[in-house]
């Protein structure tokens, strides 16, 4: 537990300053999607008051007809691109049945489709830039620069992406690693937690692998690179994210899975409903009013907000309750998963490590306070994670912390120093006292097999106690498993890359019983990978960066978002703002209610849609009778979606999950 820099001399060496990363983040502006939809809005805003208010057409009309042009020209423009490699998509359909809603004097109904499609289009450009800013940010953790030492043992700053396996790197306490590799000299503690997700600092020595990206504690160590920087694992990391990402399935919303033949069917019937009327003599005016008629009644207007009601009410409800749903897409999503993969660290836990248990020995004649106070004594100069929880402990039960003099670090080892003339040492049981009596034995050894990580405490060399330090599970992590099981009808599995004997003590007591742990990144894809190939669409919950890649190959990924890494918050299609893991399967139970209403609106548009359409070929539907029933189907579907809105439907799922 190293809080200083070890005893060795590392001298400074001169050298350029390292560059300060740029900012890798996309302005919301900059994205011309963003720009265009932006137009549009305001332009409808500024029209649509003074068209209400019975203004004369010049005042509104350029204003609505600058709101058509600035939110359809790119969907309309993407749709005829579409259109030309022989695909018909419902933006171009939009397009097409809002132009000719205003052809007919409906021009208020088609502004308004356009600015809905236009903005949806700009939310999914923004949710794209903002993951592509994360992965290339990913770049950042990786150091620019290295200190290479030469066969002469003389240091030279290179750039970290011109190391070459064999080299022989200096990495300083404080510093990144720069390259993947093996310590040949040096003890220190080493963040791994963008890796592995190792809640604590992991002591390397001389043989132990070191990962670029990782951050080097309080010692020096000089590290042989045994991997390329471009085949790092952080490197691949930032590969398979931007792989998963790009080979996932594109999403669809419902709706959409059927937008083909809608669109193809609704064309051929419009130009039908027109031409075969005016082949048999029908006049122009005529037959051109039958057809935009059935354009108005069989558009998908209703059909649309038969979705986006439900699915938005959902993403606002849950927003309101610690869940950021980063578009419908993802609360349709939601709703299907049927397995779920945790992680360990900082998602079932707290991700900040505490002092669990105080058991002084018997022959040290101290009691547990006593015990607690003498180790905090001896840790209050530490920085070390495991020191700062030894000396919160003591904050916490209100103990006096006597002061410290002669305090030394060894990384790895632990920490001394001279409490009231005693000689304190605090650390690791294998490094300060390999062997002890029985009783400090057997309390070691059942504080380990519990999954805690064992302190040992010296005083004047002989132990006086040993501490249990263990990062704390959430208070709700065995009734959000038990709830996600009951949703899913299969238990959570946990995937970490902890050790095994931590991860399966946790797991017990958050009720899971399928532990995989020990999991780099790569692992952790393989497995989802694995699972949705057997056909499950698996539900991934994690923060950290090492979770990333496996949360964009997943069906569905949520971030915990208080101590989520910024990849892991990007990449991610839902985030729990409030770090409420109750909150999961809560969220899970109102998407499913979400796509419940959505079916039951697609049952009501579509009635709607196929009396009024029989009407209008069977009989002559009069034009403001089609609109008012169409404008009504639409209102009716859109009442009924806006009902997840009301406060009472997160309580009822979040009842409806357990």
């Amino acid at each position: 537990m190293s809080s200083v820099v070890d005893q060795r001399s590392v001298p400074a060496v001169p050298g350029p300053p390292r560059p300060v990363p740029p900012v890798r983040r996309t302005r919301l502006l900059d994205l011309p999607e963003a720009r265009w939809a932006l137009a549009s809005l305001v332009l409808f805003l500024l029209a649509l008051p003074v068209y209400l208010l019975g203004a004369p057409a010049w005042a509104w009309g350029p204003l609505f007809a600058a709101t058509y042009v600035t939110g359809g020209w790119e969907p309309g423009w993407e749709g005829l691109k579409a259109l030309k490699e022989r695909t018909l998509d419902v933006d171009l359909l939009m397009v097409v049945a809002a132009l000719g809603a205003a052809s007919i004097g409906q021009v208020l109904d088609g502004a308004l489709l356009i600015v809905i499609f236009a903005t949806s289009g700009a939310l999914e450009a923004v949710a794209t830039a903002r993951t592509e800013d994360s992965v290339r940010g990913l770049l950042d953790l990786a150091p620019t620069v290295a200190t290479r030492l030469r066969a002469d043992g003389t240091e030279e700053t290179v750039d970290a992406e011109r190391l070459a396996v064999g080299d022989v790197v200096l990495v300083r306490p404080g510093e990144r690693v720069g390259a993947d590799g093996h310590v040949l000299d040096g003890a220190s503690d080493v963040d791994q937690a963008t890796i592995t997700g190792e809640p604590l600092p992991s002591a390397k020595q001389a043989g132990d692998e070191v990962f670029a990206g990782t951050v080097n504690g309080t010692g020096a160590l000089r590290v042989r690179v045994e991997r390329d920087p471009a085949d790092s694992v952080i490197a691949r990391i930032v590969r398979m994210v931007e792989e998963a990402s790009g080979t996932k399935a594109p999403t669809q919303l419902f709706i959409e899975k059927i937008e083909q033949r809608y669109s193809i069917g609704m064309v051929i019937a419009t130009l039908a409903v027109f031409g075969i009327p005016l082949a048999f003599g029908d006049d122009l005016r005529s037959a051109l009013l039958r057809a935009m008629t059935f354009m108005i009644v069989a558009s998908p207007c209703a059909v649309v907000l038969s979705t986006m009601p439900p699915l938005l009410s959902a993403i606002a409800n849950a927003g309101r309750h610690g869940v950021l749903a980063k578009s419908a897409v993802v609360m349709e999503r939601l709703g299907q998963v049927d397995a779920v993969a945790l992680d360990k660290t900082g998602t079932l836990t707290e991700g900040t490590p505490r002092v669990t248990d105080v058991r002084p020995l018997f022959a040290s004649g101290l009691d547990e306070d006593g015990l607690l106070a003498l180790a905090g004594a001896a840790e209050h100069p530490s920085e070390h994670p495991l020191g700062r929880a030894v000396v919160r402990a003591a904050r916490e039960r209100g103990l006096v912390l006597a002061g410290a003099t002669g305090f030394v670090s060894a990384p790895g080892a632990g920490v001394t120093a001279t409490v009231e003339g005693h000689t304190v040492r605090v650390g690791s049981p294998a490094r300060l006292l390999p062997t002890g009596g029985p009783e400090f034995a057997d309390t070691v050894r059942s504080l380990e097999d519990g999954g805690r990580t064992a302190v040992v405490v010296l005083r004047d060399g002989a132990p006086v106690g040993v501490l249990g330090i263990a990062d704390r599970l959430r208070t709700d992590a065995r009734a959000t498993v038990a709830a996600l099981t009951r949703l899913t009808g299969r238990a959570p599995v946990l995937l970490t890359g902890d050790n095994e004997r931590a991860a399966r003590h946790l797991a017990g007591e958050a009720g899971i019983t399928d532990v995989r742990a020990g999991l780099l990144p790569e692992d952790k894809v393989a497995a989802v990978r694995a699972w949705e190939a057997e056909g499950l669409r698996v539900l991934v919950v994690g923060d950290g960066v090492n979770d990333a890649p496996a949360l964009a190959a997943a069906h569905t990924g949520i971030a915990m978002g208080r101590a989520g890494s910024d990849l892991a918050l990007e990449t991610a299609d839902a985030v729990v703002v409030r770090d409420e893991l109750a909150a999961i399967p809560a969220v899970v139970a109102l998407s499913r209610t979400a796509r419940r209403l959505v079916v039951q609106n697609l049952a009501i548009a579509g009635t709607f849609i196929a009396v009024l359409v029989a009407w209008d070929l069977i009989g002559t539907l009069p034009l403001p009778l089609g609109v008012a029933g169409h404008e009504g189907s639409t209102v009716i579907v859109g009442l009924n979606g806006l009902r997840l809105l009301r406060e009472a439907a997160w309580p009822r799922a979040a009842e409806d999950a357990p």
